[in-house]
């Protein structure tokens, strides 16, 4: 799920240069040999390659929104610099941000952008609503294919197609204030900790009189129901199963249970939760930035990168944490996700072209580096830090992820993440059908346990799961 701006810029680089081949056109052919007759040579019945520079083309583009300034700085500069190689194109900035009860709409209405912006949940969505370029043959003639980060990429190939373009993405991790547990004289847990650790150590924190929660789980929109699944997963419970082309809802286990009485728990006895618990990712990494909560579930970079740049917190403030096992010994599981970029499938096959050059731009160049480095002095020069994505679109030991790290390690305002912490994060893809309205539903039994103490979690999770399974996946083809 795309919950976090994703503040983490796209380190992107690359440029396609196409030879043009001209076909001789009667007017202007070559002279031939006068002893050659011309029904001497079979006339050629291949057509003309045509350069895709040659043609006017426009695009519509994803455009980050008005308070990412630097990542709209960096998009700008892509915007100039692409057209400078594709003078022939006209990039049209769209402010449209995706939304899964949004694109329906858009697509009937032929107003969604040529390229745009999605999250990782949504691959198969997307494909299967025809809502969804296939460039299968433009990834396969990609000169880089081989290069890019498959545990990413991998989430947008549906049934051996091809349908998005991974950017960056994470395992959906904890974000602590450490200052804040030190001033409460709380000891800071190890990495490879528990539920029970995490529910300690955010009610020893928590202050609700001073208006202090020890954790903000968020509590409104698909954001609550994605932030639970993280203590679904790490209970040992999935979302559904696929069998012979069924899909059934399983979430109403007993580690579905367990991960419901988790929540009621924090809320309930350790009262460590906001008291105004409806927040939405804006909501809670907003409350982590200015220091009214001591821990978020996100994607890591986006409350690192608003608690440095707009909390002014320092990077020995904050510790990324993965999401808390079960119990010793247990998987650390968060909720795979990232940014990807889909194509239209409505534009024409020009602009489908031009919108993969656009979308690729920047990958494995160094004139992408050059970008970026930029951007990281830009933002060195205004007292602010650079966060990198956990994931990136490359594959990290290739010789270009080292190109970046040597980057990353020649500033002090590149925000690094704890070896201990990337040794035990462990990401799981999400479920492969209809994942928002899993979340959704999700949602409304958590407020329900944040509202009402003395819910019956088995009952709620029943009732959901048999809406989940008749609503959404019984009406799934195989």
């Amino acid at each position: 799920m795309r919950k976090f701006p994703m503040t983490l810029a796209a380190i992107l680089s690359l440029s396609f240069v196409l030879a043009a081949c001209s076909g001789n056109n009667g007017t202007n052919a070559p002279a031939t040999d006068p002893a050659e007759k011309p029904s001497d040579k079979p006339a050629s019945t291949e057509a003309p390659v045509e350069d895709i520079k040659s043609k006017k083309v426009s695009i519509s583009i994803y455009y980050p929104t008005p308070d990412r300034v630097e990542d709209r700085a960096l998009e700008d500069d892509k915007i100039r610099r692409f057209n400078e190689v594709y003078p022939n194109v006209e990039v049209i900035k769209s402010d449209w941000q995706y939304n899964p009860n949004e694109i329906g709409i858009k697509m009937g209405a032929n107003e969604a952008p040529t390229l745009f912006n999605t999250y990782a949940s949504e691959g198969k969505f997307l494909a299967e609503k025809g809502w969804a370029a296939d460039i299968t043959e433009l990834f396969n003639n990609y000169q880089y294919k081989d290069q890019m980060n498959p545990v990413l990429q991998d989430l947008f190939t549906v049934d051996g197609k091809v349908y998005g373009i991974a950017q960056r993405g994470y395992p959906t991790g904890v974000a602590v204030n450490k200052k804040m547990l030190e001033a409460k004289g709380v000891t800071i847990p190890a990495f490879d900790w528990t539920w029970d650790e995490m529910l300690n150590a955010a009610k020893a924190v928590s202050d609700p009189d001073a208006g202090i929660s020890g954790i903000a789980p968020m509590g409104k929109g698909n954001e609550a129901g994605w932030n639970w699944t993280n203590f679904l997963f790490t209970a040992g419970g999935d979302i559904q199963s696929v069998q012979d082309g069924k899909v059934t809802a399983i979430f109403n286990s007993e580690a579905g249970v367990k991960a419901l009485d988790y929540y009621n728990k924090l809320k309930w006895e350790a009262n460590a939760i906001p008291q105004d618990w409806a927040l939405g990712w804006g909501d809670a990494v907003g409350a982590f930035a200015q220091g009214r909560t001591a821990m978020v579930i996100a994607g890591p970079d986006g409350p690192v990168d608003q608690g440095l740049n707009q909390g002014g917190m320092t990077p020995e403030d904050i510790l990324v944490y993965p999401i808390p096992a079960y119990e010793k010994g247990g998987k650390h599981y968060g909720v795979l996700g990232g940014d990807f970029l889909v194509i239209n499938p409505n534009a024409s096959k020009d602009e489908q072209e031009i919108a993969f050059h656009y979308a690729t731009f920047d990958y494995f160049s160094d004139k992408g580096l050059e970008s970026l480095e930029q951007n990281i002095q830009a933002r060195k020069t205004d007292n602010k830090f650079y966060v990198p994505a956990v994931l990136q679109y490359f594959k990290s030991d290739s010789e270009y992820g080292q190109k970046v790290i040597d980057l990353f390690n020649k500033y002090d305002n590149v925000y690094q993440y704890g070896q201990e912490t990337l040794g035990l994060i462990d990401g799981k893809p999400e479920s492969q059908y209809n994942t928002q309205d899993f979340y959704a539903q999700m949602t409304n039994v958590i407020q329900e346990v944040f509202s009402k103490e003395g819910v019956d979690m088995k009952a709620q999770l029943d009732l959901t799961a048999k809406y989940v399974q008749e609503k959404f996946y019984d009406t799934i083809q195989p």
